[in-house]
């Protein structure tokens, strides 16, 4: 089992993990860090313990936000496939595609905010 060296804030930990998984650990360990450096920068150094929930904690909460936002893009997106499906004119057709496209505009906007996340 492969052991990584990670940093989150300004201390080491040595984690395990599965082979091939790797890269994950360390991309996870990135966005964790980067919510521990700026929660120090805000209060200063704290216990490890604690230093680690609130950096999970404010990495969550982005997460829930990312997520709430992909559920009203999916259930819209839902909603247009719907009224394409039941739609015999060409007019309605083609909002209903309009509607999609501004769907795909928008799940494009929430990769690039997960992405610029460090996710």
């Amino acid at each position: 089992m492969p052991e990584l060296e990670i940093t989150l804030g300004d201390r080491t930990f040595v984690v395990a993990c599965q082979a091939g998984e790797e890269p994950f650990l360390q991309a996870a360990a990135q966005i964790l860090d980067t919510e521990a450096t700026s929660l120090q920068a805000k209060v200063g150094r704290l216990p490890d313990v604690r230093m680690l929930l609130m950096a999970g904690l404010m990495v969550a909460d982005r997460m829930a936000a990312i997520d709430a936002d992909l559920q009203q893009v999916r259930a819209r997106m839902a909603q247009m496939e719907r009224v394409l499906q039941q739609s015999g004119a060409a007019g309605t057709a083609q909002r209903a595609l309009d509607g999609l496209e501004m769907v795909t505009l928008q799940l494009e906007s929430l990769a690039e905010r997960v992405q610029a996340q460090g996710g």
